[in-house]
């Protein structure tokens, strides 16, 4: 009785303890290497064309309602929330013990599919294993799983392999994300010594045996996910960059001590990932090179635009996973960053956290069908396009057709203000003389005008305007 009372205690103290925004940022890799395999650049183009997918965190974190696995990491940072009151060893007892306790009997895959595909999603990413290892599938590596604990008598228990069967039913492609760190395995956290930071807390040198464990336990688990039995996986996600070879020291965290190379040998996992999975998108997150097929930047866009596949991942609240306190970004806030992503040549995977009975909260849904409502009217100036050598002038970002006959013009404005009676530009993408400029959301033209410096548009009165949104894409006829 008492230790349940303490674990109630401690749950109870996680989510009070839980925290907003995190402040930790991934950048992306300072260079890129182009797959030389048909198969990849193939399935690479189809993924540019998708432009907006669908991160989902889930897992025990989502049970106690805090931020994904890291308060289990003794790291001092804002962002990580940790009831100080309890000792640290205590405290990842407990969290282990959720295992218990998480059992989201209304899990409903693909409900989030169908809320994904309203709202212009054509691709997902679902968190296989997050750091903290604990598998959201039906590993024969560990009983650390979903089908280990409480969930275990649900015939729903594989999470992950319902969650794929539901997506491809609504045609997404199909990602797995999966932790190459893992706090929870004895090869990579020890508890032989303590573990002070995110990284393996032993000598690999002195203690070769358990690393190449854990070697043998990472490829393992990475073949049952896409040896078939999971069905057609098309993107490989691995997070977890500080888990690298050839990397002594972190260059963006000097304060942190120089470590040995964590080598988890790509190539094998690589060459297993592709003869089960042809032409799989491998992305080995922030580790530049042949394993890294698009680029990852976190919580951010890149200040210019890219020449190279790359995407932002962004969560649709402040955390990633199901937060009751998060603060949720506007549908405007969202079609503002797709137009920029799009625009300077990436994709946006938007992280969507389901609640721990398994749906997806009101909020997230509401908000994801208004970007939906947006992007069924204007969703050609962003799907299947690529880049305009200009591709900004002010509040109006610019993307073309794969053909180079249409450029799109996508004007945004401050949220909860009215539309604009006109918009401009200078510097290029100008109609051809004579030709139509399409209000996508209406179907309509609009008058234009050449001016000194570009090209002027008058927009639809404001009341004709539905979804009332503060954007709208044109369709610009510049080439034949």
């Amino acid at each position: 009785m008492k230790s349940k009372l303490l674990f109630c205690l401690l749950l109870s103290n996680l989510i009070f303890f839980s925290l907003g925004a995190q402040t930790f940022v991934h950048e992306k890799s300072n260079t890129y290497v182009w797959p030389a395999e048909p198969e990849v650049l193939s399935r690479l183009d189809r993924w540019q064309d998708l432009k907006f997918g669908m991160l989902i965190h889930w897992g025990l974190y989502s049970q106690l309602g805090i931020v994904e696995s890291w308060s289990i990491c003794s790291e001092q940072e804002d962002w990580i929330p940790r009831d100080t009151s309890v000792a640290y060893d205590a405290y990842k007892r407990s969290y282990w013990a959720t295992i218990d306790v998480f059992k989201p009997e209304r899990f409903d895959p693909l409900a989030w599919a169908k809320t994904g595909k309203l709202a212009g999603m054509g691709y997902v990413v679902f968190t296989t294993k997050h750091h903290d290892g604990f598998n959201m599938f039906d590993t024969k590596q560990s009983d650390f799983s979903i089908a280990k604990g409480a969930f275990k008598d649900d015939p729903r228990r594989n999470v992950a392999k319902e969650v794929f069967a539901a997506f491809r039913q609504e045609s997404y492609m199909v990602g797995a994300y999966f932790s190459k760190p893992d706090w929870h395995s004895q090869y990579y956290w020890w508890d032989r010594y303590a573990t002070p930071n995110r990284n393996n807390n032993y000598s690999i040198s002195k203690h070769s045996w358990r690393w190449n464990k854990f070697k043998e336990f990472t490829y393992n688990q990475i073949d049952e996910l896409l040896c078939g039995d999971y069905g057609d996986i098309d993107i490989l996600w691995l997070d977890g960059g500080w888990v690298r070879p050839g990397r002594k020291s972190d260059a963006n965290r000097p304060d942190r001590p120089p470590r040995e190379p964590q080598d988890i040998d790509m190539p094998r996992i690589a060459a297993m990932a592709r003869r089960y999975q042809p032409g799989i998108l491998i992305v080995d997150r922030t580790v530049p090179g042949e394993f890294e097929n698009y680029q990852t930047p976190e919580r951010g866009i890149p200040a210019t635009q890219l020449n190279t596949p790359w995407e932002s991942c962004i969560p649709l609240g402040n955390d990633w996973g199901h937060v009751p306190t998060d603060v949720y970004k506007t549908p405007d806030k969202v079609i503002h960053l797709l137009a920029e992503v799009a625009a300077k040549g990436g994709n946006l995977l938007l992280g969507v956290g389901p609640k721990p009975d398994g749906t997806l909260s009101e909020e997230v849904t509401t908000r994801l069908e208004q970007v939906g409502a947006w992007l069924q009217k204007n969703g050609e100036a962003i799907f299947n396009t690529r880049t305009t050598p200009m591709y900004r002038d002010s509040a109006t970002w610019f993307t073309q057709s794969k053909d180079g006959k249409k450029v799109y013009a996508i004007a945004c404005w401050e949220e909860g203000k009215p539309a604009p009676k006109k918009i401009a530009w200078s510097g290029g993408n100008e109609p051809l003389p004579g030709s139509k400029v399409i209000c996508l959301q209406t179907g309509k033209p609009v008058a234009w005008k050449k001016t000194a410096s570009g090209v002027e548009l008058t927009l639809p009165a404001s009341r004709t305007l539905q979804p009332k949104l503060a954007a709208l894409a044109f369709a610009v006829k510049v080439g034949e």
